[in-house]
């Protein structure tokens, strides 16, 4: 869906490096609110980005290039963490000598994110883009390469089983 979704005016296409310096943060809060790690967070983010630019120039054609990054980073969020976590974390921490700032993801309520963390992975991927990135059902469905209405269901079946879940835990 994304991959044939061109842009019709004749502009010059986005730098990476502009690209990258425009989304970063958020891709990086999305990956974060699927993993829970703040490194592997960051090593989905690179991996992602990566991957855009090594196909840059066929990406930098896509009405929504960061749609696409954002793709790559909900797909690759339900494999386990790469063995090189700790050293990408080592030498990311040692090149930038500073802590990205992430999306506040309500520190107040953790166990809500973990909640969501546990649903199934797409109803994660859903809630967290509807949610983390307020974005609209289209632009879900456009990002995870599935209907409106498909999105619409995992959206309800996970906010169902979210208010199960915190119910639970408050109950408790």
């Amino acid at each position: 869906m994304l991959e044939r979704s061109r842009v019709e005016v004749e502009k010059p296409p986005e730098r990476f490096e502009d690209f990258y310096r425009k989304e970063y943060s958020a891709v990086v809060g999305l990956a974060y609110a699927l993993s829970g790690s703040r490194s592997g967070a960051e090593d989905l983010a690179q991996e992602a980005f990566l991957a855009a630019y090594s196909n840059w120039d066929r990406i930098a054609g896509y009405e929504q290039p960061g749609a696409w990054v954002r793709r790559v980073v909900a797909n690759r969020s339900v494999s386990t963490f790469r063995r090189r976590r700790a050293e990408a974390k080592a030498l990311a921490l040692a090149a930038l000598g500073h802590r990205m700032e992430l999306p506040d993801l309500g520190s107040s309520d953790p166990e809500f994110w973990n909640a969501v963390r546990s649903l199934p992975r797409r109803q994660s991927q859903v809630v967290a883009l509807f949610y983390l990135e307020d974005l609209p059902i289209a632009d879900v469905a456009e990002i995870l390469d599935m209907s409106p209405g498909t999105v619409k269901r995992h959206l309800h079946n996970g906010r169902l089983a979210l208010a199960r879940r915190l119910q639970e835990e408050v109950e408790e």
